[in-house]
C-alpha cells in the first residue's frame, strides 16, 4: 500500500540530494554504472527505512550515510572496476588537465581522508556530521581533513584564493 505523503516527501529529498548522492558516489566507485548501482540500491534502501527517520533535518546526511555504507557493501562483495574511460565527468570543468591532475591526487589520498574530504566538499556536511557518518570522533575527521588539504597542496599547489597567494 502506497502513502502519498510519505511517496511525495521521500520523491522531493530525492529530487533534492540525488546529483549529490551521485557525485559522492562516483567519486568513490570512480565507474558511472557502480556509481548508479549504488545510488539506486542505496534509494531503495532509504525507501524502506524511510518511516523511521525522525528528523527532517537529518535527511541529507542519511542518505549520504547510506551511499557510503552501500558503496562499502558492493565494494567488499564484487572486485573493483576500473575507471571508466572515455566517459564524461559528472559535472563540467573547464581545465581538462587539472581535473585529471586532482582526480590522481585525491586516489593518492588514504581511504578515510579521501572519504571525509569528499563528504565536506561534494556534500558540505560539518564535521560533525562526517564523524557521524563514517563512525569516528569529530577530532579524527578534522585531522584527516587537515592532512588531506596538506597533501593536496603539496601535490598541486595552493589554491589561486588562498590567503597569501599573490593574484596575477
Amino acid at each position: 500500500m502506497l502513502f502519498p505523503g510519505r511517496q511525495t516527501a521521500f520523491e522531493q529529498a530525492v529530487g533534492r540530494y540525488f546529483g549529490d548522492l551521485y557525485r559522492y558516489a562516483y567519486w568513490l566507485c570512480r565507474n558511472r554504472w557502480q556509481a548508479e548501482d549504488v545510488v539506486q540500491e542505496s534509494l531503495t534502501r532509504a525507501w524502506r527505512a524511510w518511516p523511521g527517520l525522525r528528523e527532517e533535518r537529518a535527511i541529507k546526511s542519511w542518505l549520504f550515510t547510506i551511499v557510503h555504507r552501500e558503496h562499502l557493501r558492493s565494494a567488499s562483495s564484487a572486485p573493483r572496476a576500473r575507471a571508466d574511460e572515455n566517459v564524461p565527468e559528472p559535472a563540467f570543468d573547464p581545465d581538462p588537465a587539472r581535473t585529471m591532475e586532482l582526480e590522481a591526487a585525491l586516489r593518492e589520498l588514504p581511504e578515510d581522508s579521501q572519504n571525509a574530504l569528499l563528504l565536506q566538499v561534494l556534500g558540505g556536511f560539518s564535521c560533525a556530521e562526517i564523524a557521524g557518518m563514517l563512525g569516528a570522533s569529530e577530532g579524527a575527521v578534522m585531522t584527516r581533513l587537515t592532512r588531506a588539504r596538506q597533501a593536496l597542496r603539496r601535490r598541486l599547489g595552493p589554491a589561486e584564493n588562498e590567503p597569501g597567494v599573490r593574484q596575477a
